[in-house]
């Protein structure tokens, strides 16, 4: 065995829900032992119960539990564990944290800290992406620091522009400005939503895209200046920011653009160095990609691409980890059929209001390229402190039509009961002739529901 191999025998998941549960999974078919950290208000929760050990790391308060890294580090070496996975979300991104626990000894399921550094700063980001060869926004080459320069470049890539925060995410601290005159309250406005959210003010300019898709590539790198891509995902239907569905492949990305967008993605990892999973977002339009942001981390819409590909990604960031090879080279990776993704979430699906409380039945779908990632059970009960993700439904049929038929069947099967769901939004936006053909951008959806809400309120007003 290679001295830069380090067999993991014990991973702890420093995460929850369903993504803890995949993990757990994970390791289990690698023969490697888990560890579930958890808050005293998911104590009970599925990926709990199934490790191997169990380290309660504080109250339900995500900052007192899954963001307090002195608990995190202390229950990994109290277990015994000699790695720790992130998941995503939480600490998966924060660069001090991969060092820290690299600092003590423990293999970081995931990039080397200075690239998870430099890609959550979205300026620097792009000023890397740039130099990588990524195709970029038109905009500014780093912060705007002054009003004039900024009404300049605003000026010459032409209005509307989009200003959004350095940091972050989510859709804080990012507003459009539709002409001059709004620039500098606008600007004032997103730097201090920024400093708010992410106790940064730094802001920067791109040119607002009026109705793309968004699009982003998976890629892997083994470290050592190897990489490769496995397709894309659309990711265009959201609501405020947020992912709702995804699909893989993209309804509208050709297999040549493929082949050359991924083939710049993967050139772009190995010059990097890349280590681990990552995806790179870009924004769509008229044939065009435009580079936005990479997240360094494993993706919630993972599983679509695991679909098309057949490879186990968290399985291939273990290894990786390890010091391991990636297992398939370029020409190895074969994309068939198609799958999608329906986010679950403990909300009221016209109001998207938190509906947390206690599941009185559940029942996932079953057969034959369905697969459902979920912590849930009769019994459990969602508590109200985290994400309001409960479960993540994914079909796969070797044709889009296919995998929206299995889509249908599996949705009219799926049973949560003593909380509201999301449900019956995915299953209207099955009746819905654009969503079926893929005619959908970013701004679709939230225009689907405003139409919706309009309709429910022309038939209240009729029947009143």
């Amino acid at each position: 065995m290679s001295s830069d191999i380090r067999p993991i025998r014990k991973v702890l998941i420093a995460n929850r829900g369903e993504i803890a549960l995949r993990i757990h999974r994970a390791c289990h078919e690698m023969g490697i032992e888990t560890v579930a950290v958890h808050s005293t208000a998911d104590s009970e929760a599925m990926h709990v119960r199934l490790a191997d050990q169990a380290v309660c790391i504080g109250p339900p308060p995500a900052a007192d539990s899954y963001l307090n890294i002195p608990n995190i580090i202390a229950a990994a070496e109290i277990s015994g564990a000699d790695a720790i996975h992130p998941g995503y979300g939480f600490l998966s991104e924060n660069a001090r944290f991969a060092e820290i626990v690299e600092s003590h000894n423990l293999i970081w399921i995931g990039p080397k800290p200075e690239h998870i550094r430099t890609m959550g700063d979205k300026i620097e980001a792009k000023l890397t992406a740039g130099r990588l060869g990524l195709p970029l926004v038109p905009g500014s080459d780093g912060a705007l620091t002054d009003l004039a320069e900024a009404k300049a470049l605003a000026a010459r890539i032409g209005y509307p522009v989009l200003i959004k925060a350095a940091s972050g995410g989510g859709g804080r601290g990012m507003k459009v400005v539709p002409e001059e005159s709004q620039l500098e309250t606008l600007m004032a406005q997103a730097g201090s939503e920024a400093k708010s959210a992410f106790g940064d003010a730094t802001v920067y300019m791109e040119k607002y895209l009026g109705d793309p898709r968004h699009i982003e590539f998976q890629v892997f790198g083994d470290g050592k200046g190897n990489a490769i891509h496995l397709g894309e995902r659309d990711c265009s239907l959201q609501r405020r920011h947020q992912k709702v569905l995804e699909e893989a492949p993209s309804p509208v990305i050709s297999a040549e653009q493929r082949m050359r967008m991924g083939g710049v993605v993967a050139k772009a990892m190995a010059d990097m160095g890349y280590r681990g999973a990552g995806t790179i977002e870009f924004l769509y339009e008229n044939g065009e990609f435009y580079f936005i942001e990479m997240n360094t981390r494993l993706q919630v819409e993972h599983p679509v691409t695991e679909a098309i590909t057949g490879l186990d990604l968290v399985r291939e960031q273990i290894r990786i980890a390890e010091g391991k090879p990636l297992t398939l080279r370029q020409e190895d990776v074969e994309f068939r059929g198609h799958a999608i993704e329906c986010r679950i979430n403990a909300e009221d699906p016209r109001t998207f209001a938190p509906s947390p409380g206690l599941v009185k039945g559940f029942h996932a779908p079953g057969g034959m390229h369905v697969r459902v990632d979920s912590g849930l059970y009769a019994g459990y009960r969602v508590p109200p402190y985290y994400d309001s993700m409960i479960a993540k439904l994914i079909v796969y049929g070797t044709t889009r039509a296919g995998a929206l038929r299995r889509l249908r069947r599996a949705l009219e099967e799926f049973v949560i009961e003593g909380v509201k769901t999301t449900i019956p939004l995915h299953q209207a936006l099955l009746d819905d002739p654009e969503f079926q053909s893929g005619d959908y951008t970013i701004k679709w959806l939230e225009e689907w529901l405003a139409k919706q809400d309009a309709a429910d309120k022309a038939a209240a007003e009729t029947a009143a």
